[in-house]
C-alpha cells in the first residue's frame, strides 16, 4: 500500500469503524429500508441465524489456529488463517445485514419475559458492546498488516493490539453463538 495508508493508519481506522458501526446500527435500528435488498424467500431467512452460527463456530476455529501459529513463529500460516478468519467474518456480516435488512429490523426475543430481562439482554449487551470493541481494534491491525511487512509488524503495535483485538474476537463469537442458542434452540 502506498506510504500515505501507511501513515493513515489510525484515521483510516476510525473512519471504517464508524462506517461500519454505522451501517450495523442502521439494519438493527431498521433505519434502512427493506427495499434496499432484494426480497428473501422465507426458508432463506430462516437459514440465515444457523449458517452465522456455523461461520461463528468456524471462526473461532480459525482464530484459534491462528493464535498457535504465531505463537509457535509461523507468520505465514497465522496470515492466511487470519484471512480466513476475517473473510468469514465478513460472510457472517453480509449475511447479518442482509436478515436485518430483510426483516425490518431486530426481532424481540421470542422466550419468557423473565429470562430475556435478566439472562438474554444482559448477554446480547456484552456480546454486542465486545463486537463495537472489535470493530476499530480489527481494523487497525488489518490495516497495520496490510501495510507492514512481516519483519516491521513487529515493531508496531500489532503484536499487543492483536492479541487483545482475538481474544475478544472470540469471546464475541462464542457469545454470539449462544444468543443463536437462546433464540432459536431453546426458544
Amino acid at each position: 500500500m502506498p506510504d500515505v495508508t501507511r501513515e493513515r493508519v489510525p484515521l483510516l481506522t476510525a473512519v471504517l469503524s464508524v462506517v461500519s458501526l454505522a451501517l450495523v446500527f442502521g439494519a438493527a435500528g431498521g433505519a434502512i429500508p427493506q427495499s434496499a435488498v432484494p426480497t428473501p424467500s422465507e426458508w432463506l431467512l430462516d437459514v440465515i441465524p444457523t449458517i452465522n452460527a456455523l461461520i461463528s463456530l468456524t471462526a473461532i476455529a480459525t482464530i484459534t489456529a491462528a493464535w498457535r501459529a504465531i505463537r509457535s513463529g509461523n507468520v505465514d500460516r497465522h496470515r492466511l488463517l487470519m484471512i480466513v478468519s476475517v473473510a468469514l467474518f465478513g460472510a457472517f456480516l453480509v449475511l447479518y445485514l442482509y436478515r436485518l435488512i430483510a426483516i425490518g429490523g431486530a426481532q424481540p426475543f421470542p422466550g419468557p419475559e423473565t429470562i430475556e430481562r435478566f439472562v438474554y439482554l444482559p448477554f446480547l449487551a456484552v456480546h454486542i458492546v465486545l463486537a463495537m470493541i472489535c470493530i476499530p481494534l480489527l481494523y487497525y491491525v488489518l490495516l497495520l498488516a496490510m501495510t507492514h511487512s512481516p519483519a516491521e509488524l513487529s515493531q508496531t503495535r500489532h503484536p499487543v493490539v492483536g492479541r487483545i483485538a482475538a481474544s475478544l474476537w472470540l469471546i464475541s463469537f462464542a457469545m454470539g453463538v449462544v444468543v443463536y442458542v437462546l433464540l432459536y434452540v431453546v426458544y
